[in-house]
């Protein structure tokens, strides 16, 4: 379990990169995640689901590079696999809210749920505000781990109890992040955002270990 307060504060940074990348894509968030160098930097935590999870990432990142060097364009690739996943047309492969996940999956056509409601009033509770160019449901992966980076920070700082995010963590991403891992592994089994998704399930799990 993470306890040092430097720990919290880059598992926090760490959670923080895997929620804005699952809500925008690459093409607008930055092409860290195909650089090998920005994987060797990624914090571990001495944890060897962690540490498999980057070694799958940064292998990821050796491929993008070898694309690029043969003339291909590894942002537009996994711009691409981000659009197929989680927008569609017709429909999103890997839906990334909560509510599809507790109320049986393939058969929820709505995307606004019970889960919604939570995250809403969870986001309010912790002063922060849904503004987002897709407007997204307060229930999407990418919020609730930006919600949990936020409340490990604060942790970090001693403005909250460590409990307050674990229990965050547990109700919420946790819950649902290896049935939306298996959706994304599924559809895109030798794209990006499966080792992505893998990383951020190891990451969740440190913090309950």
């Amino acid at each position: 379990m993470l306890c040092d307060e430097n720990e919290l504060i880059d598992c926090s940074e760490a959670l923080a990169f895997i929620g804005n990348s699952l809500l925008s894509p690459m093409r607008q968030t930055g092409a860290m995640g195909v650089d090998p160098a920005f994987w060797d930097a990624f914090p571990d935590f001495g944890d060897d689901a962690v540490r498999e999870a980057i070694a799958s990432c940064r292998e990821y990142a050796v491929s993008a590079q070898e694309l690029e060097r043969g003339g291909g364009d590894p942002v537009q690739r996994a711009s691409v696999e981000y659009t197929k996943l989680f927008i569609g047309p017709p429909r999103p492969a890997a839906a990334p809210w909560e509510t599809f996940y507790r109320s049986g999956g393939d058969e929820v056509t709505v995307g606004f749920g019970q889960a919604t409601f939570e995250m809403q009033e969870l986001l309010r509770n912790a002063g922060l505000e849904v503004s987002n160019e897709n407007n997204q449901y307060a229930d999407h992966m990418g919020i609730e781990l930006l919600l949990l980076s936020v409340l490990l920070e604060r942790a970090a700082s001693g403005e909250t109890a460590f409990e307050e995010a674990t229990n965050f963590a547990n109700v919420h991403p946790a819950s649902w992040i290896g049935l939306f891992s298996d959706k994304v592994s599924k559809a895109a089994p030798k794209g990006y955002f499966a080792p992505l998704l893998a990383l951020a399930s190891s990451l969740l799990g440190t913090l309950s270990r």
